[in-house]
């Protein structure tokens, strides 16, 4: 399944500073545009990963569990 996330890259001095407007807190840097981009990807991954284990965390052991997919 892909996502897409919106990266906003601005430029802070020798550095590229990265972040997504869709994943609060999720931020990435870099000396490229390319490196920025890619922190930030590992960022938001990290992010949703951590999301995903504490919400399943609160869900009663019987209840069904499924996938929904956006396009």
């Amino acid at each position: 399944m892909k996502h897409e996330f919106t990266a906003i890259i601005e430029r802070d001095g020798d550095w590229f500073i990265a972040y997504s407007p869709e994943i609060p807190g999720a931020n990435g840097q870099g000396r490229t545009k390319d490196e920025a981009r890619q922190s930030l990807a590992e960022a938001i991954e990290l992010i949703l990963e951590d999301r995903r284990e504490d919400g399943l965390r609160g869900a009663p052991q019987d209840a069904e569990r499924t996938t929904v997919s956006i396009k």
